[in-house]
């Protein structure tokens, strides 16, 4: 009996009506819909919503660091459309690197490549793994809280070394919030904050459908290392 209810509440909310040019109203049935529950409409928003975020920020990043986009782009748009088609190309400078690995590298004294694609190319591939490389997610499709959860916490201590990590002649490697007290700007932080929130969210659903617990572990964030995800 539970069952049916469940699908009779997905062919419902599967199905639309409008009102057709004889004056009758017609009901359309979304086919995918049927294979989807709420926690995968729930799954697809997010994930959508934190890409989108992701590369605004680093749209943002670029304004402040044009240098960076100049080092293998055209413009900054075409660096920015470079990192929503990650898939697609070629990221030689970050020599195979994803995930951790190459985001780590926008803070290495000895990279001389991009360092705003590769912090962001490295975060943006640390969600691509954390809802399992996919942007449409069904019924028997399943996530791992830990990947979400451990991606927040490398977006805390991506917000982190933005705002401290530096060279050795004592400067940012990448300028970012404007801490200037007659001019402050905390829109990275905010923005960053946002996608913070929506992966914790998700990240407390799937535990509760997997029937699991999040532990959070504290950790320095001045001694803090990117976590793995794609594990």
């Amino acid at each position: 009996m539970r069952w049916l209810l469940v699908v009779l509440a997905l062919m419902l909310a599967a199905c639309s009506t409008r009102l057709g040019r004889d004056g009758r109203s017609e009901t359309t049935v979304d086919a995918k819909y049927l294979l989807k529950t709420e926690v995968d409409r729930i799954a697809d928003a997010n994930r959508q919503e934190v890409v989108d975020s992701l590369l605004l920020i680093a749209d943002k990043l670029y304004k402040r660091n044009p240098r960076e986009w100049k080092k293998g782009a055209a413009s900054r748009e075409a660096a920015v459309d470079r990192l929503r088609q990650r898939v697609r190309h070629a990221w030689p400078d970050l020599q195979g690197r994803r995930e951790r690995l190459a985001a780590a590298l926008a803070f290495d004294e000895q990279f001389a490549g991009d360092r705003v694609a590769a912090l962001m190319f490295g975060l943006l591939t640390m969600v691509d793994a954390a809802f399992e490389y996919k942007d449409d997610f069904y019924l028997l499709d399943s996530l791992n809280e830990s990947k979400l959860f451990n991606t927040a916490r490398n977006l805390e201590i991506a917000i982190w070394k933005l705002g401290n990590d530096r060279q050795a002649d004592g400067t940012l490697f990448l300028l970012s919030n404007e801490l200037d007290p007659n001019n402050r700007n905390l829109s990275f932080e905010r923005e960053f904050g946002r996608d913070i929130g929506l992966l914790d969210f998700m990240a407390r659903i799937v535990a509760d459908r997997n029937g699991r617990t999040l532990s959070r572990v504290t950790q320095s964030l001045a001694t803090a290392v990117f976590l793995p995800v794609g594990f």
